[in-house]
């Protein structure tokens, strides 16, 4: 059974960071694209960041770009983000994800509750 726990959110004054981490467990996540959504009050869930892990590349969101950086550490199966600059429009809860490579199907964690105050 996969298991995604985030964990590292919390409240921050504007410009300052965070670093999100999301530990997967119950699969070998080699092959798996990781990546986290976020969701504000009111409003849909988008994407945020995301890393494949065979090929190490990375994707991000134009708002966070220059921003935030994802990175992981496939030997512990955990997938950070680092977010830098913050802002309060980065206030949301945030998920991460894991894509299996073969079915598509994604997994989410919980998700951890990011506030940035001005």
């Amino acid at each position: 059974q996969v298991q995604l726990v985030e964990s590292g959110g919390g409240l921050v004054q504007a410009g300052g960071s965070l670093r999100l981490s999301c530990a997967a467990s119950g699969r070998t996540f080699s092959s798996y694209t990781m990546g986290w959504f976020r969701q504000a009050p009111g409003k849909e869930r988008e994407f945020v960041a995301a890393v494949t892990w065979r090929t190490g590349s990375t994707y991000y969101a134009d708002s966070v770009k220059g921003r935030f950086t994802i990175s992981g550490d496939n030997a512990k199966n955990t997938v950070y983000l680092q977010m830098n600059s913050l802002t309060p429009e980065d206030t949301a809860v945030y998920y991460c994800t894991a894509r299996a490579p073969s079915s598509g199907y994604d997994y989410w964690g919980q998700g951890t509750q990011v506030t940035v105050s001005s």
